[in-house]
């Protein structure tokens, strides 16, 4: 809807402040011009006129007055067909209606309620009468524009904080330097994924990774490379997410994990196997390293399960830690399955 008649907010209000805005249909020159004079020396009050009604319609909808003055006798159309028009438009149904008829007669002021006027008066009307009327309609259906305005304000308000409290659940979720899923939201995302599993029976894979030798390399390159570095093995982990349910995360330190829902055991070591092969091949140096590569490389342990009753979250994380272990102890930079592991404990390395 048109706010044409809404003249810019106080400083101290947000909402707009409208003013009353008159239109007078009506093909008496005399008659426009008495109703003028009665409206001339009141400064809130605009004054507009038309004497063709078949641009009545028209010049309301560009104006959007806050009252209508309708006569309902006019060469081309007449009143009544007026304020139907009205209010079969979304945009001028509300807006007061008060019927200026030539004279008094019940079945007039019936038929004309009826249509959907909301006054009726015989003119030419008291100057005062006139004013209180203008004035008690317009400030009526002002109410309701600012009633309606402070309702979109609101909603707009109310989408723009669910928009930012989203922005801020995925910041809450993400990792500050890697970009990627942070531990509590890895946590949240196995607990909604084993119970999927549990309830669809489908298996949920666990990749546990641990960049080889790192404090070595941060304690040779610095904390800057190190964080480069860090970044760089999200970016390999990430390249190798095939499927929108998977997710890789920084589980902790140099330690990251990826979460396969739906994947079998043979896919899963692939998946596992190409991240692995992937930061080897980026070279990155690190001359400390007590492997033949001296580069950045990482071990993964690999642990999978179907969901059920009999079992639970940890029992998972805790066989890929097993894993990821053995991984490190057989020489690091490589995969290890727990399927392969019965009856290994863990050792911290």
């Amino acid at each position: 809807m048109s706010e044409a008649h809404a003249i810019p907010a106080d400083p101290e209000n947000t909402l707009p402040v409208f003013k009353v805005r008159v239109l007078l249909v009506d093909d008496q020159l005399i008659i426009v011009e008495a109703v003028r004079r009665m409206l001339s020396d009141q400064s809130d009050i605009e004054f507009h006129y038309v004497t063709d009604a078949t641009k009545a319609f028209d010049t309301a909808a560009q104006l959007q007055p806050t009252v209508i003055l309708q006569d309902l006798v006019m060469p081309s159309i007449d009143g009544f067909g007026l304020i139907a028009l009205y209010r079969d438009d979304e945009a001028l149904r509300n807006v007061p209606v008060i019927v200026l008829s030539a004279k008094e007669d019940p079945k007039l002021k019936a038929h004309s309620f009826a249509t959907g006027a909301n006054d009726y008066m015989v003119k030419l009307p008291d100057k005062l009468e006139l004013l209180a009327r203008v004035r008690y309609h317009s400030a009526a259906h002002i109410s309701r524009l600012q009633r309606d305005q402070a309702f979109r304000f609101l909603r707009e308000s109310q989408k723009q904080l669910a928009d930012a409290n989203i922005e801020l659940q995925k910041l809450a979720a993400l990792d500050g330097l890697t970009g990627i899923a942070n531990r509590r939201r890895f946590d949240d995302t196995m607990r909604i994924e084993w119970q999927r599993g549990q309830r669809d029976k489908k298996p949920l894979t666990l990749l546990l990774c641990d960049v080889d030798f790192f404090k070595m390399y941060n304690d040779s390159f610095g904390h800057l490379a190190g964080d480069l570095c860090l970044k760089k093995v999200a970016a390999v982990l990430t390249e190798h997410l095939k499927r929108p349910a998977d997710l890789a995360a920084r589980y902790g330190g140099e330690e990251f994990a990826i979460i396969l829902p739906e994947t079998q055991l043979t896919g899963a070591l692939i998946v596992a196997e190409s991240c692995r092969r992937h930061l080897e091949q980026l070279a990155i140096e690190n001359p400390q390293a007590n492997t033949e590569l001296s580069s950045v490389t990482m071990s993964i342990g690999v642990a999978s399960m179907v969901p059920s009753p009999a079992s639970n979250v940890e029992e998972l994380i805790q066989q890929a830690d097993r894993a990821l272990y053995a991984a490190k102890r057989g020489g690091r930079n490589r995969v290890v399955n727990a399927a392969d592991l019965p009856g290994l404990t863990s050792e911290s390395n």
